[in-house]
C-alpha cells in the first residue's frame, strides 16, 4: 500500500518534465492503484516545460518548492510553494521555472498520466 522515495526511479516525459511516479497502475496495480495517478515533478532554474494538452487526463498541480510561471490556456500566471492548479482535459499548460532552485510539483492525473494522451503543441 505504499511506495518508498527513494526506490522510484525519475524519467523525462514527452513535456520535457522530470518525472518519479509516486503512485501509478501500470505500475503499483499490486497496491491496489486503479483510477488515478500521483507523481512528483520537476523542472529545473532557467527552463520549461514544452506547451501541451491531455485529451483524457484532469490534472491537479500542487507546488511544493520553488516558482515559476504556467501557462493555462489563454492566461498565464505566478506561481509559488503552495499554490494548486487544476488543469481540465483538452487545456493547453506549460511550466516555466523562473527562479534559481528547481520547480517541485506534485500531480495528480485522472485517469492516469499516459505518454499516448499526451499531445504536444510546440517542438521540445
Amino acid at each position: 500500500m505504499k511506495t518508498r522515495y527513494a526506490e522510484l526511479p525519475a524519467y523525462t516525459t514527452r513535456d520535457a518534465s522530470e518525472i518519479r511516479e509516486l503512485l501509478h497502475p501500470d505500475v503499483h496495480a499490486a497496491l491496489g492503484v486503479r483510477h488515478q495517478s500521483l507523481a512528483e515533478a520537476r523542472v529545473a532554474p532557467g527552463a520549461a516545460t514544452v506547451l501541451h494538452r491531455h485529451h483524457r487526463s484532469e490534472e491537479i498541480y500542487h507546488i511544493t518548492a520553488g516558482g515559476g510561471r504556467m501557462t493555462l490556456g489563454e492566461e498565464t500566471f505566478t506561481l509559488r510553494a503552495g499554490d494548486t492548479v487544476c488543469i481540465t482535459p483538452g487545456t493547453p499548460h506549460r511550466l516555466e521555472n523562473t527562479g534559481d532552485t528547481p520547480l517541485v510539483v506534485l500531480c495528480a492525473c485522472s485517469p492516469p498520466y499516459a505518454h499516448d494522451d499526451t499531445e504536444l503543441l510546440e517542438a521540445p
